[in-house]
């Protein structure tokens, strides 16, 4: 598998999402897992006001995550689509220019970020008492975004092109390190929030030399060539075209998390940012199996898109699906079901508790439906319909979420801003799926099938 990515085009369906996502899925658990275990470790070892600090910092790492995603989900996809063509020198091309926009992005971003970093934590709604714990967070995150930008682009490049396990690694090298160093820093050396962001660089700088390392050998089939500084404006263009859905998202999500933080100061003060912050931890855990599923998913619709295979689209496609609505229902049960029990893990604090108990509750009425739109949207990523892809990744957040936290906290209090979220969630369900039957009813109507040209219409 790791050596001959050409077997996307032949191996059955099933043994290949299997082969793909699950690398990709412990991946996505692993870093999620880091996640929680972070903020667990500095809910119990700093307190109730740094978590409520952590979450002040989610859209402003939704916003730099959004310029990283740009460039490693539009790499990621092209290259998978020119392997598939049997384009190698075109997917070498694909990996240099990610590689160079990668380090570009995270200078410019990183820069302007800290020149203006507590007018933005203010703006995302931090009080006197969680700006110190953002801040000290940020501090030591952005000068750091050119490691972790690399090690993701590379490490998306390094799982597109046939080589999910190697990917794996990738991960688990940089979260076992994290987990081993944010408890020494944040209880023995008592660098409390810093520590915990200090843990987060060191433990991605590993990451990075272990992809670096991958794709420097000559024996790797898509590897950086000798002049990998040389960028061409039409591959960069299309690095971009692809990947503004997940941009976008990001972005959308930043923007509404800025006005979830400044909805829950206004009802629930300190307190209910800091439940949230529980909240967006114990669901990101199951959207980023989900997304994990979804990278594995890419690079076979990716090759076989590319090479003009339909049928293998379609089944690798509902196959996802299936799979996708499994894992956020599980979630479903576990938080509807035991949720004292999941909020406790992050902190002692009881009202904090019962809090983010019954935030959960709310937020994941519609997380059944989630699985589906998920896949949905980055199917149309993978096959390079970058303008539906886009579409369905702003309805969720700008055309749904957005007019209910506007309209539905001044009725309903808290309990509106955690309500907004299942609503939502279901309609931007219904959107995705209604765009696929078109697209498929599409298909259908017409005498071509799925053709390679059409990427990026």
């Amino acid at each position: 598998m790791n050596n001959n990515p050409h077997t996307l085009g032949t191996e059955p369906i099933g043994k290949l999402l299997v082969q793909y996502s699950l690398p990709a899925i412990v991946s996505m658990v692993i870093v999620s897992l880091y996640n929680i275990i972070d903020s667990i470790f500095i809910g119990h070892g700093v307190g109730p006001m740094a978590i409520a600090g952590l979450a002040i910092t989610f859209p402003m790492m939704n916003l730099t995550a959004a310029f990283g995603n740009l460039v490693a989900a539009g790499g990621a996809t092209i290259s998978s689509i020119r392997l598939g063509q049997k384009d190698i020198e075109g997917a070498k091309s694909v990996l240099n220019h990610t590689l160079m926009l990668c380090i570009i992005n995270a200078v410019v971003v990183g820069g302007l970020s800290m020149l203006f970093l507590d007018q933005i934590l203010r703006f995302f709604g931090a009080s006197r008492e969680t700006l110190p714990y953002a801040r000290d967070f940020m501090q030591v995150l952005l000068p750091g975004m050119p490691i972790t930008y690399v090690m993701i682009g590379l490490n998306n490049i390094m799982r597109a092109t046939g080589n999910p396990k190697t990917a794996m690694v990738t991960s688990l090298t940089s979260v076992i390190i994290n987990v081993i160093l944010a408890p020494i820093f944040i209880f023995h050396f008592e660098w409390g929030i810093r520590g915990a962001a200090l843990a987060t660089i060191i433990s991605q700088f590993f990451g990075m030399i272990w992809v670096l390392w991958h794709f420097t050998k000559r024996s790797t089939l898509v590897h950086l060539e000798k002049h990998f500084w040389r960028m061409r404006r039409r591959i960069i263009g299309s690095i971009f075209s692809i990947g503004m859905s997940p941009f976008l998202m990001n972005v959308t999500a930043c923007i509404i998390v800025i006005f979830i933080n400044n909805s829950l100061q206004r009802y629930g003060g300190d307190m209910a940012i800091g439940a949230y912050g529980i909240i967006n931890r114990l669901v990101m855990l199951y959207v980023m199996v989900v997304l994990g599923l979804t990278m594995g998913m890419q690079p076979i619709v990716g090759y076989n898109f590319g090479a003009g295979k339909p049928d293998r689209v379609k089944r690798t496609l509902f196959l996802s699906i299936l799979v996708g609505v499994c894992i956020t229902t599980s979630g479903f049960a576990i938080c509807e079901l035991f949720p004292e029990a999941v909020a406790s893990m992050f902190t002692s604090n009881s009202d904090l508790i019962n809090m983010a108990a019954r935030g959960v509750r709310i937020c994941v009425a519609a997380s059944p439906f989630v699985g589906a739109q998920i896949v949905i949207g980055n199917f149309f990523q993978s096959i390079g319909k970058a303008k539906l892809s886009i579409f369905l990744s702003l309805t969720r957040q700008l055309l749904y979420l957005l007019p209910f936290l506007v309209v539905l906290p001044p009725i309903w209090g808290l309990d509106g801003i955690w309500g907004s979220m299942p609503i939502s969630d279901f309609l931007a369900f219904a959107t995705a799926a209604g765009a696929l039957w078109w697209y498929i009813r599409k298909l259908h109507k017409s005498t071509l099938s799925i053709t390679p040209q059409t990427a990026g219409q």
